[in-house]
């Protein structure tokens, strides 16, 4: 991986990447784990876990400064000191959404102090979804308490990632809230707990765009894809693409969070049952489904993170561009 997005990410990665250990931590007893995981929210992560909870009183823990929350509960903030730059990323199932309930919030916005939600995830600019795969415009995805106060105590996620901001002056202020999680019949915009799955993104007959964000080198496999159109497959260039096709998936790498900004690989213009694969050697792996709204469009993979050696020692057609690829 760059070691420019390695540094932007830093925080993100490190709970991703601890995903890999996490049927080790299944077999610990429930009096073990919520020890552990007032230490370590990490050992809370996964649908497993989530069902091994069920019929449990509401979880709750203290949140911190910077931190992942992927369990439904509740959460509270006390700063200890002036917290000036605070950030929690939310994440739930690939078919789930969020709901951030606020119970008790006391904070001085006057003072300089905020408390905002964001739909979606940000890092140093870079938003998911992007602009252009996302239903509102970029200012109204932050809902800031300091200006709707208690009037809007619920705020819900369009897709399974939200972010909370906040910044607190005063010792012994803060705030407190409560995470819940609701189905999701058709999923768009995903952020993958997993550096491994299996996924299917469907939009039937409506005109938009959704993506499957992969933090890692993946190798993607499409076993099957629905687009009312024969069957094909081709690699990205300059003068070729799906661009006057009004529904295709393409297959995008980079650097950051923002798939817009990402460089497109190869585009599928034609229905299809599989199975293809490509590597993609990116620090970011992403599939989207850019649907005109005329047809039902569906696209089935796998995925699973390109392992050490496959990136030191790739094979298969290259591409010589952002990142490394082999079809």
């Amino acid at each position: 991986m760059s070691p420019s997005f390695k540094l932007k990410c830093h925080l993100v990665l490190i709970f991703l990447m601890a995903l890999r250990g996490e049927t080790r931590y299944l077999q610990v007893s429930h009096l073990r784990l919520r020890e552990a995981a007032d230490r370590d929210p990490l050992l809370l992560w996964g649908a497993r876990l989530k069902r091994d909870l069920a019929g449990e009183p509401e979880y709750r823990r203290a949140l911190r400064c910077l931190d992942m929350l992927s369990l439904p509960g509740q959460f509270t903030f006390t700063a200890d000191r002036p917290r000036l730059h605070c950030a929690a990323f939310l994440i739930a199932e690939p078919e789930e959404l969020i709901t951030v309930h606020y119970d008790l919030v006391s904070i001085d916005c006057r003072g300089g102090d905020f408390l905002k939600v964001f739909d979606g995830w940000i890092l140093k600019g870079e938003k998911f979804p992007s602009s252009q795969d996302h239903p509102l415009p970029t200012t109204e995805r932050y809902i800031d308490f300091c200006d709707s106060g208690l009037s809007r105590r619920s705020i819900r996620s369009s897709q399974n990632v939200a972010m909370i901001f906040f910044r607190v002056h005063e010792p012994g202020n803060g705030f407190t809230f409560t995470i819940k999680t609701d189905p999701n019949l058709f999923p768009c915009n995903v952020i993958s707990q997993t550096p491994n799955g299996r996924f299917t993104l469907v939009v039937p007959h409506l005109h938009r765009n959704c993506s499957f964000s992969i933090i890692y080198p993946a190798v993607i496999k499409i076993s099957d894809l629905t687009l009312g159109h024969l069957s094909g497959l081709q690699l990205k260039n300059p003068s070729a693409g799906c661009g006057g096709i009004g529904d295709f998936v393409e297959l995008l790498g980079g650097t950051g969070l923002d798939p817009s900004k990402m460089m497109p690989l190869a585009d599928l213009c034609y229905s299809f049952h599989g199975p293809a694969q490509m590597k993609i050697g990116c620090d970011n792996t992403v599939v989207r489904l850019v649907s005109s709204g005329k047809h039902i469009n569906r696209v089935t993979f796998e995925y699973r993170q390109l392992e050490p050696y496959e990136l030191e020692n790739p094979s298969g057609n290259s591409i010589q561009e952002l990142c490394l690829s082999g079809l």
